[in-house]
C-alpha cells in the first residue's frame, strides 16, 4: 500500500516558477528569494523593529480580538485499565506519549477555551514586567523561564521584552546538570516556572544555583512552598502582577540591537549552548516566515503545544501574534480525541479549537501517517482498494494544480477531522520530513505542508517551501530575510561545481543571523563570521544542493558522515531517513565505526507491528523478551534489508546487524532532544555493550 500511495516523485511535481536565484550568477550563490534580490527584509512594518513595539502594534490593531486561550479543566479522574494500572501524569514536553497507546491513564475532562484579548494580554504583561522590576529585576540583566507551553509563558515573555529583560529559555527535559549550567552561566537571580516543574525539577538543584533569589510560579495555587532553601523567595505570578499594578516602575524600552532571548539548545551534540538572539534578529526571522504563509490574518487560529523553548514554536507564535491571530494552548496528551489524557468519548483540543494553523515536528506527523496507514491495512479489500484509488487520483490532480472536493468530502474527511477539520497550513520543522509522510499530509489532511529549514542560530528562519509546491524532499527557497551560500566541503566530496546541482555546506546570512553563543568565543569564531558589508553569516554544518528553480534540498550533515574501513562514506542521517519509512520502525539510530566495514543500528520497533510479526513466527513472551529474542532480531533485520534494497540504498549503507530496543526514546530518557533529534553521543554510551557485541567484541 505504501508503494501504491507513493505516486509521483519530486520531479513530477516541480513548478516552472523560480522562487529564488543566485544574485551573483555563480552556482555557489548567494541565493535570494525573487522578491528580495535587491535587499533583504528586516521588519514587517516601518519603525516596528523591537518585540515590544510589535506587540503594541498588534494590540492597537486588534484590541478586542482573542489572543491567548486555555481550556478549562473541569475534573480529573483515574481511568482504571484492564491490567489494573493507573496512568501517571506526564509533562507537556514529552511528545512521544501523544503517539503511544497507554494501557492505563489519568483522564481529564476539559471544557471550552477561555480567552484573553490582545488588550488583556498586553495589560497582564505590562503589570507583570512592572512587578518584576519591583522585585529588583534590572534592564539588560538576564531572567530565566523554565515552564511548559501555556498562555502564561507568552505573557511572561512579552513582559520581559517590554522591560528589556533578556529572557533565558531552557528545555524542561534537560538534565539537572544542564539546567544548573544554563542558570549559572547566565547569572540568574530571578526564574519563572510552574508548580509542577518547581517540585519535580528545580527544587533539587536550587542549592546549585547560588545567585538565585526569586522564583515566580505561574500557577495561583498552592500559596506555601515547603522545603525551599532559606534566602529564596517564592511568589505567584498574580502576586507579582499585583505589585506591578501600582504606579509603574520606570520602563527602559529595548533597542533593535538589544539582547531579547538567550535560547539554550537541546544539547543534541553535547552541553547545551546559549544562543544570543537580539530583538532585531527575531523581528527579521518572523518577517521572513510570515511572508511565506499566504493570507495570514486575524481570522486564523493557531494551536500551540510544542515547547516554547524551541525556536520553531516561539517563532511561529510570534508570527501569529504579529498578525492578530488567536493562539489556543494544548499539550501532546490532550491534542486529539485519541490522546492519552482525553477521556474516551470526549473531545481533544483540536476538535474544540478547530485550528487553521499548526507547527509540527516530523516525529508527530510520521506517527499520524503510520497509524492511519495501519488502519487502512485493516480495512476490507473493497475499502482498501477505494482508498488507494482515491489517494492516487488526488496525487495526480494536485500535481496538475487541481482540487478534489469529492474525494476530500467522501474519503479523507475523517482523517482531516483528526486535526479539527479546518487546518489550512501545516508547518514542519526541527528535522527532515520523509517524502511518504509529506505526501500523506498533503492528500489525507487536505492541507499543504510548508517544510522549513532553520536553526536556533538563525532564529528558525532560513527557508520554507511555497504552499503550492507539492514536491517532496525539498525545504523551499530562502526567506526574504535570508540569503544562502554553498561552501565547498572537500572531505565529503561536495562542490558548488557539481552537476546537475551545485552542492556544499549551507551558510546562511541576513539580519536573522544571531549574535552568537553566550560566553563561547571559540565556537563563535568557528561558526559565525561577518562579511565586508557588515552582514553576519552562520556556517550550519548541513550539506545542501540548490535545484534549478532556487529551492534547497538538505542532503547530508557533516557530523553524520562516517568513513568506513574500506573508504566508503556513509551518511547516518540518510540511512535513518530511508529506513524510518518501514512500518516496523518507530525510531532508528544508525551507527558506524571507522575501524569497521559495516553499519549497525539501534531500532525502536513499532509495538503493534512487532506483535503481529511475533504471532506469525509463533514467538511468545513479554515485550522485553520479544525485543531480546534473536529470532525476532534476525527477522526484523531481514525486513529492514528488503526495505533498504527497494529504496535503492548502497550495499555498504545497509545495516548488517541491529539491536531492538524495548524502551521508547523520549526527551525524558535523555536519548533524544525535545524536537526528537537523536543525541548520538548519549545513544552510543547507552548501547555501548551492544555496539561491542555487534562488532564482534563480545
Amino acid at each position: 500500500l505504501v508503494s501504491a500511495c507513493s505516486g509521483l516523485g519530486a520531479a513530477g511535481l516541480h513548478c516552472t516558477f523560480h522562487p529564488a536565484s543566485s544574485v551573483s550568477g555563480h552556482p555557489a550563490g548567494p541565493y535570494r528569494a525573487i522578491n528580495s534580490q535587491e535587499k533583504l527584509s528586516a521588519w514587517l512594518h516601518p519603525r516596528v523593529d523591537t518585540l515590544d513595539k510589535m506587540f503594541e502594534y498588534a494590540t492597537s490593531r486588534f484590541p478586542k480580538r482573542d489572543c491567548l486561550g486555555t481550556r478549562e479543566v473541569l475534573s480529573e479522574e483515574d481511568e482504571l485499565q484492564p491490567n489494573g494500572k493507573v496512568f501517571k501524569k506526564v509533562r507537556d514536553t514529552d511528545l512521544f506519549l501523544l503517539l503511544l497507546k497507554t494501557c492505563s491513564r489519568l483522564c481529564v475532562i476539559l471544557g471550552n477555551y477561555n480567552w484573553l484579548s490582545y488588550e488583556d494580554t498586553y495589560g497582564a504583561a505590562k503589570c507583570f514586567g512592572s512587578g518584576l522590576a519591583a522585585l529588583g529585576q534590572k534592564p539588560q540583566c538576564n531572567i530565566a523561564i523554565f515552564c511548559e507551553t501555556r498562555a502564561e509563558w507568552v505573557v511572561a515573555a512579552q513582559a520581559c521584552f517590554m522591560y528589556n529583560f533578556p529572557l533565558v529559555t531552557l528545555y524542561s527535559t534537560l538534565g539537572p546538570m544542564a539546567i544548573a549550567h544554563g542558570l549559572n552561566e547566565t547569572e540568574i537571580t530571578h526564574i519563572i516556572t510552574s508548580k509542577d516543574l518547581l517540585q519535580s525539577r528545580l527544587k533539587a538543584i536550587v542549592c546549585d544555583v547560588p545567585r538565585l533569589q526569586y522564583i515566580i510560579v505561574v500557577d495561583s495555587k498552592p500559596t506555601s512552598w515547603p522545603n525551599i532553601p532559606r534566602g529564596i523567595m517564592v511568589y505567584s505570578m498574580d502576586a507579582v502582577k499585583e505589585m506591578g499594578s501600582k504606579p509603574e516602575n520606570n520602563r527602559r524600552q529595548p533597542e533593535n540591537s538589544d539582547l531579547a532571548v538567550i535560547m539554550y539548545t537541546s544539547g543534541s551534540t553535547g552541553i547545551p549552548k546559549g544562543v544570543m538572539i537580539s530583538h532585531g534578529n527575531i523581528i527579521a526571522g518572523i518577517t521572513g516566515m510570515a511572508e511565506r504563509l499566504p493570507n495570514l490574518n486575524e481570522t486564523d487560529t493557531y494551536i500551540g503545544y510544542l515547547p516554547l523553548a524551541h525556536v520553531l514554536e516561539l517563532s511561529a507564535e510570534l508570527v501569529c501574534i504579529s498578525h492578530g491571530c488567536r493562539i489556543g494552548y494544548s499539550s501532546p496528551q490532550t491534542l486529539a480525541d485519541q490522546s492519552t489524557k482525553i477521556k474516551k468519548g470526549s473531545k481533544g483540543d483540536t476538535s474544540v479549537l478547530k485550528p487553521t494553523l499548526m507547527a509540527a515536528v516530523p516525529e508527530i506527523m510520521d506517527r499520524i501517517y503510520k497509524n492511519v496507514m495501519t488502519k487502512v491495512e485493516e480495512m476490507s479489500k473493497l475499502q482498501k482498494t477505494l482508498f488507494v484509488l482515491a489517494y492516487n487520483y488526488k496525487m495526480e490532480q494536485i500535481s496538475k494544480g487541481y482540487g478534489t472536493p469529492l474525494c476530500d468530502s467522501l474519503v479523507f474527511k475523517r482523517v482531516r477531522a483528526l486535526l479539527g477539520g479546518n487546518m489550512r497550513v501545516l508547518l514542519s520543522g526541527g528535522a527532515p520530513l520523509s517524502a511518504a509522510t509529506q505526501r500523506f499530509m498533503n492528500i489525507c489532511l487536505c492541507c499543504p505542508v510548508g517544510q522549513g529549514y532553520g536553526l536556533t542560530e538563525t532564529c528558525g528562519a532560513g527557508t520554507i517551501s511555497e504552499i503550492w509546491d507539492y514536491s517532496t524532499g525539498r525545504v523551499g527557497a530562502p526567506l526574504v530575510c535570508s540569503e544562502i551560500k554553498l561552501k565547498d566541503w572537500e572531505e565529503g566530496g561536495y562542490y558548488s561545481t557539481d552537476k546537475p546541482n551545485p552542492r556544499g555546506e549551507i551558510v546562511i546570512g541576513g539580519p536573522n543571523v544571531t549574535m552568537g553563543y553566550y560566553k563561547n568565543e571559540t565556537k563563535n569564531r568557528e561558526d559565525f563570521f561577518v562579511d565586508e558589508r557588515g552582514q553576519r553569516w552562520f556556517c550550519t554544518g548541513d550539506i545542501g544542493e540548490f535545484h534549478a528553480d532556487g529551492c534547497l534540498k538538505i542532503i547530508d550533515r557533516k557530523k553524520d558522515l562516517v568513513k568506513l574501513q574500506a573508504g566508503e562514506y556513509v551518511s547516518l542521517g540518510k540511512v535513518e531517513a530511508v529506513l524510518k519509512n518501514c512500518s516496523l520502525i518507530d525510531n532508528i539510530c544508525a551507527y558506524a565505526n571507522s575501524d569497521e566495514s559495516y553499519v549497525i543500528s539501534f531500532v525502536v520497533p513499532n509495538h503493534k507491528q512487532l506483535m503481529v510479526l511475533a504471532e506469525q513466527m509463533q514467538v511468545r513472551g513479554t515485550w522485553e523478551e520479544m525485543c531480546n529474542n534473536s529470532q525476532m532480531e534476525k527477522e526484523v533485520l531481514r525486513i529492514i534489508t528488503e526495505a533498504a534494497i527497494s529504496a535503492q540504498m548502497e550495499r555498504f549503507e545497509i545495516p548488517k546487524k541491529i539491536r531492538l530496543s524495548a524502551e521508547p526514546w523520549t526527551p525524558e530518557t535523555g536519548l533524544v532532544t525535545d524536537a526528537f533529534k537523536l543525541k548520538r553521543k548519549e545513544l552510543k554510551t547507552h548501547y555501548q555493550d551492544d555496539i561491542e557485541r555487534m562488532y564482534g567484541g563480545k
